[in-house]
C-alpha cells in the first residue's frame, strides 16, 4: 500500500501529550545522564539542521552554512559530523551540502568512517556518479579503504549494477589496495546477498587461480544457494570445501541445516547433524536453538523438548536465546510449570541471565492463562531490572488483560508507565489492540483520540479498525470525526 496523506493532526488527550512532549523538553535530561556537553552538542546538530532548507541543492546547502555566523561558530568534530549524515541518510542533497561545508571548516578534517558514510548514502540513494566522483577525491588523499570498497559493491550490486561492482573490485589496485582473498569475498558476499550466486560463481572461477578461497568463501556460496533455496547446491560446496582443502566449520553445516528447518525436512536436519559429529565438526547453541524453534513452529512440541537433552549431552551449554526458544515451546506445549522452573531455577543455576524477550515470554503466558498478578510481578521485576528494560512487546499482553478484564483505570496507568517511565511509543500492533479494545469498552472518544495519534505518525490503520470505530463515532454522533474517518477512508483506497 502506497503511503496515505492525513490531513489533519493528531488530537492527542492530555496525559498522553504530556508523555511525549517530555521527551524532547531540556528537563527531560534530568537524571538520564546526559551530560552537559553531550546536550551542547544535541543542540549544534539541532541549529545546523534547522539552517538547511528542504529541497536545496547541494551546493546551495553548503553555500548557506557558508554564510551563517552561527554556523561558523560552531566547533566541528567526527561525532556531530557523523550524527548530523545519519539523520540525513534518506536525503543525499542536504547530507552532501553539509559534509562538503564541514570539510572545508579549518582545522577539521573528514576521518574515513565519515567518509565511508557518505558513500554510503550517495550509494544508497543510486548517485553513483557522484559516489564515484568522492571516491576519486578521496583516492588523492588516500582515504579509500576495504570498507569503502565495501558499501560502493554492496550499493551497485543493490541497484543490478553487477557489472560495475565487479569494476570496483578490478580497479583496487589503483586505490592502493590488495586483490587477495578477503577483498574476493567481500565482493563475493556482496553479490550472493543480492541472490547473483551464479554471477558470484564465475567470478570465483576466474579468481581462483590466483587468489586462495578459505573457509569463508566457501561458507558465503552455501548461504547464497541457500537463500536461492538451492540447498543441493549448498550440499555440493561442503564438499568442494574439503576438495580445497579447507574444513567445513559449525556455520557451514548449521547455514545448510536452517534451510532444511525452513522446509520442514527434520531428516535431512538429522542427517546432518550425524555428519557434523561424524566430522569431528560439534554443533553449537545457535545449530540447536534453530532446530528446536523449527520443530516448536510445526507443532512437534514432543521431538522439540528432546533438543536440550541431546545438546547437553555433547557438553554444548545453553545461552539466554536457547532458554527463550525453551520458554517459549513449554508455553507453546502447555506445560507453564515446566517453563516456570527454566526460568526461576535453571536459568540461575546455569548463571545465564534472562534479557527483555525473556521476560516477555514469561508475561505472555502468564496472561494468556489469566495470572495477571504473576504477570505483574515480573513487569515490576523488569522495570526495576538493571540489565535489561521493557519494550513495547513486554506491555502488549499486559494492555490486552487490561482490556479482556475490563480494568480502564489499570490501562491508563501502564501506559502513563510505557510513556513517561520507559520512554516507549506505541507501534501500529499496540494501537490496533487498544482502538478495537476500547471500543468494545465504549471508551470510542479514547479510542479515537488514538486514531488521530496513530495516523498523525503516519502508521496507517487497517480498513477493519477504520470500520469498527467509524460505526462507534456514527453511534456517538462525533460528526467531526466521522468525516475525517470517511475521508481517510477513501485516501485509503484510492492509494491501494
Amino acid at each position: 500500500m502506497a503511503s496515505v496523506y492525513f490531513p489533519f493532526r493528531s488530537k492527542v488527550p492530555g496525559h498522553f501529550w504530556r508523555a511525549f512532549s517530555s521527551l524532547c523538553s531540556p528537563s527531560s535530561l534530568v537524571g538520564t545522564g546526559v551530560s552537559n556537553g553531550e546536550a551542547c552538542i544535541g543542540s549544534q546538530i539541532d541549529t545546523i539542521i534547522s539552517r538547511i532548507r528542504e529541497g536545496s541543492s547541494d551546493d546551495e546547502v553548503s553555500k548557506s552554512l557558508g554564510h551563517d555566523e552561527v554556523c561558523k561558530a560552531i566547533p566541528m568534530s567526527q561525532n556531530l559530523v557523523n550524527v548530523v549524515l545519519h539523520r540525513f541518510k534518506d536525503d543525499w542533497k542536504s547530507a552532501l551540502g553539509f559534509f562538503r561545508w564541514a570539510g572545508s571548516r579549518l582545522g577539521y578534517e573528514h576521518a574515513p568512517e565519515s567518509y565511508d558514510m557518505m558513500v554510503d548514502i550517495l550509494g544508497k540513494l543510486k548517485q553513483f556518479d557522484k559516489m564515484r566522483a568522492l571516491m576519486e577525491e578521496m583516492h588523492q588523499d588516500n582515504q579509500v579503504r576495504l570498507s569503502t570498497v565495501a558499501k560502493a559493491m554492496r550499493r551497485l550490486a543493490g541497484a543490478r549494477e553487477w557489472e560495475d561492482a565487479v569494476r570496483v573490485f578490478d580497479d583496487l589496485g589503483k586505490f592502493q589496495l590488495e586483490k587477495n582473498t578477503e577483498s574476493m569475498n567481500l565482493l563475493l558476499d556482496t553479490l550472493c546477498k543480492e541472490r547473483k550466486v551464479e554471477k558470484a560463481r564465475a567470478v570465483f572461477l576466474e579468481l581462483k587461480s590466483h587468489i586462495s578461497p578459505n573457509t569463508h568463501t566457501f561458507n558465503i556460496f552455501i548461504h547464497g544457494w541457500c537463500k536461492a533455496n538451492r540447498v543441493d547446491e549448498a550440499e555440493w560446496t561442503i564438499q568442494e570445501m574439503k576438495g580445497h582443502g579447507c574444513h567445513p566449520c559449525v556455520i557451514s553445516y548449521s547455514t545448510i541445516i536452517q534451510s532444511y528447518c525452513r522446509q520442514s525436512n527434520f531428516a535431512k536436519v538429522y542427517e546432518l547433524l550425524d555428519d557434523m559429529q561424524a566430522q569431528g565438526c560439534v554443533p553449537n547453541v545457535v545449530t540447536y536453538t534453530t532446530i528446536m524453534c523449527s520443530l516448536t513452529q510445526v507443532e512437534r512440541f514432543e521431538e522439540a523438548l528432546q533438543i536440550p537433552e541431546r545438546m547437553r549431552s555433547l557438553g554444548c551449554k545453553p545461552d539466554t536465546l536457547f532458554y527463550n526458544a525453551l520458554i517459549h515451546t513449554l508455553g507453546r506445549a502447555g506445560q507453564l510449570r515446566e517453563a516456570v522452573h527454566v526460568y526461576e531455577v535453571e536459568m540461575p543455576k546455569t548463571g545465564v541471565p534472562p534479557n527483555t524477550s525473556t521476560y516477555n515470554s514469561m508475561i505472555a503466558m502468564y496472561c494468556h492463562r489469566s495470572q495477571e498478578e504473576k504477570a505483574l510481578n515480573l513487569l515490576r521485576e523488569i522495570e526495576n531490572s538493571t540489565f535489561c528494560k521493557p519494550d513495547i512487546q513486554t506491555y502488549y499482553p499486559v494492555l490486552k488483560s487490561c482490556l479482556k478484564t475490563g480494568k480502564i483505570d489499570n490501562l491508563s496507568e501502564f501506559l502513563d508507565d510505557m510513556f513517561n517511565k520507559h520512554h516507549l511509543s506505541l507501534d501500529f500492533s499496540a494501537y490496533t489492540l487498544l482502538i478495537h479494545g476500547l471500543c468494545r469498552a465504549n471508551k470510542c472518544e479514547w479510542a479515537y483520540n488514538l486514531f488521530e495519534e496513530m495516523v498523525g505518525k503516519d502508521i496507517t490503520p487497517r480498513h477493519k479498525t477504520c470500520a469498527l470505530l467509524l460505526g462507534e463515532v456514527k453511534q456517538k454522533n462525533m460528526h467531526d470525526a466521522t468525516e475525517r474517518i470517511e475521508v481517510l477512508v477513501k485516501q485509503m483506497k484510492t492509494s491501494e
